[in-house]
């Protein structure tokens, strides 16, 4: 078992920034992927960002790419997601997710399918 525990949401403006955090704790060593994804009210689930634990390749959805940047520390066993130029559309509960089993291809990190632990998730409100 993995648990997972995310911080650092809140209410920002837009054009403003976050960096959103999430620790895990338990069978750690058997984490191959990281990743953030964020469901609005009243929408589906989508996947924001994701990173492969130790090649550190990462995949970002379209709609971030150039504004969101994933990292982690894995002596930490932390993952961090630094968001910029956030704008009203970034509104979401952020979920941490990791994969304990291998995800085949760079394209399969966005699907969630591959994830089996998930936290419960951080708010961010970006007001207009």
């Amino acid at each position: 078992q993995v648990q997972l525990v995310e911080s650092g949401g809140g209410l920002v403006q837009a054009g403003d920034s976050l960096r959103l955090s999430c620790t895990a704790s338990g069978r750690t060593l058997g984490i191959y992927v990281l990743a953030w994804f964020r469901q609005a009210p009243g929408k589906e689930r989508e996947f924001v960002a994701a990173i492969r634990r130790y090649s550190g390749i990462e995949n970002y959805a379209e709609s971030v790419k150039g504004r969101f940047t994933i990292s982690r520390d894995n002596a930490k066993n932390t993952v961090y997601l630094q968001m910029n130029s956030l704008k009203s559309e970034d509104s979401a509960t952020y979920l941490c997710a990791v994969a304990t089993k291998a995800v085949p291809t760079t394209e399969d990190m966005g699907r969630d399918v591959y994830y089996q632990y998930w936290g419960q998730g951080t708010q961010v409100r970006v007001s207009s």
